[in-house]
């Protein structure tokens, strides 16, 4: 039998990867963050983001998420804005 099921409300801290901030992600996630260059630009950094499943890439203008069991993992800005209020 299919039965439907509702997410329970919960609050989560969260901080936007906007490029030139990744001192402050990595203050956020801790000193696993990776950083992949992609182009020679000073600021054009991929994150690599240690998640329960493994490293998890997150790119300019996704949501870093730090999860009810304190693990981190990154969120696209659409899904994060239809998905989360902030408090």
């Amino acid at each position: 039998m299919i039965k439907k099921y509702r997410k329970k409300p919960v609050e989560i801290e969260a901080i936007q990867y906007i490029g030139n901030n990744v001192e402050e992600v990595e203050e956020f996630v801790g000193n696993q963050l990776l950083r992949y260059n992609n182009t020679q630009e000073e600021n054009d950094y991929s994150l690599g983001i240690p998640t329960l499943e493994g490293i998890m890439k997150a790119s300019v203008g996704d949501y870093i998420i730090r999860g009810v069991r304190n693990e981190f993992y990154p969120c696209k800005p659409e899904i994060f804005r239809i998905t989360y209020d902030e408090v």
